[in-house]
């Protein structure tokens, strides 16, 4: 591994590890949170915007070039070639209910690629973590997506959010289920990116996601051996678009699945 990424790497491992510690003392005062909605089924709180502005401070500090992209705060340019994308807390909904189903998302964006991913789970002492090339791990050990044979032998993670039309999702939904499949939604899109890549379910689609909800899931997705669609990092990083990602097995007929429910 080159080792401007191998060193990104090991210090977003770290980052995301503390800033994951750091909103898990929020969590555990729930009832002291300053929550204000932002759309349908969407909200912040001030953890989501004090463990941002952590997790910038400390990039600042170690990679003053880098460009940073995150939900909470105004973007930065980069000087480097690498752009860091983040989401402080994915999944805030659960998070404000005291429900342990929300993480730290922390990506690293270099050549219209994402590089790293380190998507931390402070409730489950669940680190995932991957680097282009590099495999996909859970903590210290590698992960591989499920081995599956179909549809119908396994949980696939749904997304939705206020973006899409409900429409979308519901005709999908009701295609899974008639194929003999089941729908699992947490309402984190980035852990359930980590449990198809650790295969605990056997695939992910939402219509749209942005870039920090999903780019470090989707490299994580690939490097255990699963597939994505093919994107340009860079693109998502403006727009955002439809995530699919599965063990290869199923990766076929949920994005015909898809194209059906959403539109291609």
């Amino acid at each position: 591994m080159d080792e401007k990424i191998g060193s990104r790497l090991e210090f977003a491992k770290a980052l995301a590890r503390d800033a994951g510690q750091m909103a898990l003392g929020f969590f555990r005062s729930i009832s002291e949170l300053i929550v204000e909605p932002k759309g349908v089924q969407d909200m912040v709180s001030n953890a989501d915007l004090d463990v941002e502005t952590f997790i910038r401070t400390r990039l600042a500090e170690t990679y003053p070039e880098d460009g940073i992209v995150g939900e909470e705060h105004g973007r930065v340019e980069s000087r480097s070639g690498f752009t860091w994308v983040i989401d402080p807390i994915d999944g805030t909904a659960n998070f404000v209910t005291g429900t342990p189903a929300w993480c730290v998302i922390i990506a690293c964006v270099h050549e219209d690629r994402t590089k790293i991913a380190a998507i931390h789970d402070p409730s489950h002492d669940e680190l995932f973590w991957a680097g282009l090339g590099c495999g996909a791990f859970l903590n210290d050990a590698p992960v591989r997506v499920a081995k599956t044979i179909g549809v119908n032998a396994g949980n696939t993670g749904v997304g939705m959010n206020s973006r899409t039309s409900t429409e979308l999702v519901a005709r999908f939904v009701a295609e899974l289920v008639r194929r003999g499949g089941l729908f699992y939604r947490n309402a984190s899109g980035g852990l359930m990116l980590c449990y198809v890549a650790s295969g605990r379910l056997i695939g992910y689609v939402e219509p749209h996601m942005n870039a920090w909800d999903c780019l470090a899931g989707q490299l994580l997705v690939s490097e255990a051996g699963g597939r994505t669609e093919q994107q340009s990092a860079d693109a998502m990083l403006e727009k955002g678009g439809r995530v699919i990602a599965t063990a290869t097995a199923v990766f076929d007929e949920l994005v015909e699945m898809a194209d059906q429910a959403f539109g291609e």
